[in-house]
């Protein structure tokens, strides 16, 4: 596969029954592979971390408010902030899904600049907008509130919800955020044509626990 595509997945295990044989495991194909980071929940980052001090090109991405949303900015800031501490450089945040929807727009906006504040300069920030849950106008206002907050890059999905990327919502996202942030398809990419596809919309980071499938040409039959 393009090794520059490769170099785009952040390869991820967020399963809640995620052991470390299997996270180990995670990062060792990570370093083979050249992935752009490993993606996991916040209780296995310095684990991450410590197996990644020598490979210093791949990243530690780690989950924030995860899956939904729900916690307050405070709680989310603190999350952040612990996660930096134990060695994370990206922060994977979701937004507060039901405020958006109630058009609690400078909730929202807080919301995510308070991850943005509590990882300035250490790490980058993505914003997973939850796309399943969302109608065209509230991906939009999605993105234009994460722009506004300074985040680094907006992403499609948890996986956890009831569908992952599409390479419309991706065009989409785009479209809204223009050229200079990062958008991230994530969830159901499990072939190198997904990979391919997202990247053609627009992507420029590709959750997936199927990087090594991915990397081969091979289907994966995970859902994330």
């Amino acid at each position: 596969m393009n090794k520059s595509v490769v170099n785009l997945i952040d390869h991820t295990l967020l399963k809640a029954d995620a052991n470390k044989e299997e996270i180990v495991k995670l990062v060792e194909e990570a370093k083979e592979y050249k992935f752009a980071s490993v993606c996991v929940n916040p209780t296995w980052v310095k684990t991450a971390a410590e197996m990644l001090a020598d490979t210093p090109e791949v990243k530690v991405c780690t989950v924030i408010g995860f899956p939904l949303g729900a916690s307050t900015p405070e709680t989310k800031a603190f999350e952040t902030v612990n996660a930096i501490e134990n060695g994370a450089n990206e922060v994977d945040m979701v937004i507060n899904i039901a405020a958006l929807k109630d058009k609690q727009d400078e909730l929202v906006e807080r919301d995510i600049r308070a991850v943005v504040e509590a990882a300035k300069g250490k790490a980058l920030t993505k914003v997973i907008i939850e796309t399943c849950l969302l109608t065209n106008e509230e991906k939009v206002r999605a993105c234009e509130l994460s722009v506004k907050a300074g985040a680094d890059y907006v992403k499609t999905s948890t996986g956890f919800s009831t569908g992952g990327a599409t390479v419309e919502d991706i065009r989409l996202m785009r479209e809204t955020v223009g050229p200079e942030i990062g958008v991230k398809a994530s969830g159901g990419v499990r072939s190198r044509e997904d990979a391919l596809a997202m990247v053609e919309a627009g992507a420029t980071r590709i959750g997936a626990s199927s990087g090594v499938s991915i990397s081969k040409g091979e289907l994966s039959l995970s859902n994330y």
